[in-house]
């Protein structure tokens, strides 16, 4: 484990906008004047464990004001300075994508603008205590949900945690949230999720996912393929294409309220992670 204290500037974006201002600090503001829109990114302060564990390097602020900019799409490059408690510093390059929408209706989600982070994984390894890592940004954490694409609705200060990992630069797939309990019909919004806390993506070829007594198998199709930083779900009964739209297509139980076990398993029988939850499926008749 190290600590580590972080501050950012937004370098530059791409294309050009105008008007902007800001450029080379940690607030970056465009658009018409006395309505300017705008980044701010604020550091932190954090333990951070060098195993791929989720921490937050910053928070992500986008005051959002009805404007006009050209273009109204851009890329906004980030650069995030990490000092460690040596007193050794590496600078971080991310990229997030805005899109300034139209204003037409005046009213949320539809005229929300939308912020999707680009650039997952830092181009060059960073050496920490003389071994080296990859840094990974694995997304956005807002009400506990760590999502990819920042929705900020219209003439607001809305913020969101900038969650990374340090991890070493090879796959490393896990099982990161179950949710055995839905709420709607047929539970058909429970769904298992995974991540890849690794620094190299994953074929996921002839990998699956098990429901534990139910019986039930999610085969991930032929050349999908997990990135580090990203996470899949597969729902028992709904299709959400920001995780990647799986789903075992069942009208039926997947996950037993009372307890089972959710099991990650690659090509070869090999399981590499495995999730119990309550009672593990032991009460029920039959082996888990």
């Amino acid at each position: 484990m190290t600590t580590v204290v972080t501050s950012g500037v937004f370098s530059s974006t791409n294309p050009g906008i105008s008007p902007v201002n800001g450029l080379g600090t940690d607030y970056i503001q465009w658009g018409s004047a006395g309505s300017q829109s705008g980044y701010q990114f604020r550091g932190e302060a954090a333990d951070v464990q060098l195993d791929g564990t989720e921490f937050v390097i910053g928070t992500f602020v986008h005051r959002n004001k009805p404007t006009s900019v050209s273009p109204s799409q851009f890329d906004v490059q980030l650069t995030i300075n990490v000092m460690f408690e040596d007193g050794s510093t590496t600078d971080l390059a991310f990229s997030f994508h805005h899109n300034e929408t139209p204003n037409s209706t005046g009213t949320s989600p539809a005229d929300d603008d939308l912020v999707d982070l680009q650039t997952f994984v830092h181009p060059r390894p960073v050496t920490i205590d003389g071994k080296q890592y990859r840094a990974v940004l694995s997304g956005f954490k807002r009400d506990g949900q760590i999502v990819r694409q920042f929705r900020s609705p219209e003439d607001g200060i809305n913020f969101a945690d900038v969650v990374c990992m340090f991890t070493l630069d090879e796959p490393d797939v896990i099982i990161s949230g179950l949710r055995y309990q839905g709420t709607s019909a047929g539970q058909a919004d429970e769904y298992v999720e995974i991540l890849n806390r690794g620094g190299a993506p994953q074929d996921l070829t002839g990998w699956k996912v098990e429901a534990k007594p139910t019986g039930h198998a999610f085969p991930f199709p032929p050349g999908t393929v997990i990135q580090p930083g990203q996470r899949y779900r597969v729902y028992t009964n709904e299709n959400h294409p920001q995780y990647g739209g799986f789903s075992f297509s069942s009208s039926g139980e997947v996950w037993r309220d009372q307890g089972g076990i959710a099991r990650l398993v690659a090509d070869d029988g090999f399981v590499v992670d495995q999730s119990p939850y309550l009672d593990k499926g032991f009460n029920k008749s039959g082996t888990p």
